[in-house]
């Protein structure tokens, strides 16, 4: 009797997300202001395997946004334009997503602005990850 096991993680896999996810933890330093958001200025953050759950938490009381595509660039103009983003406010406001993405992007709208990111990861590899794009991201 041959035993066929084809069983892998990835995108359309359940069992991939009903786990516990792989803890990641990123932010600022505010010592060295290492991936510190300044006006205009967009940081990308790629996750090493496709996250199921993520959570922003602005560490200061200027206004941080949070997008899935990049603010500016090719085909995402309506980012901005289409408030295809979250803004958190205010210190310590915070968002939590039940979300599939591979990558995220922060902005600071004022001063200088320090966050926290904290995701769940599952065992997808990152490259599996289909781009985000349509109604309610980049249209």
């Amino acid at each position: 009797m041959s035993v066929f096991n084809n069983y892998k993680a990835g995108l359309w896999n359940v069992g991939s997300y009903q786990v516990a996810g792989i803890p990641y933890v990123t932010g600022t330093n505010p010592g060295s202001g290492a991936h510190a958001a300044s006006p205009g200025d967009v940081k990308r953050f790629v996750f090493p395997t496709v996250a199921k759950r993520v959570t922003v938490i602005n560490k200061t009381s200027d206004p941080l946004r949070i997008s899935f595509v990049p603010f500016s660039g090719v085909g995402s103009g309506a980012v901005v334009e289409g408030m295809h983003y979250i803004e958190l406010d205010s210190d310590e406001d915070a968002i939590d997503m039940n979300v599939k993405c591979a990558e995220l992007y922060v902005s600071g709208t004022a001063a200088t602005c320090r966050y926290h990111i904290i995701a769940e990861l599952t065992g997808i590899p990152a490259k599996e990850m289909f781009a985000l794009t349509g109604s309610g991201l980049t249209d």
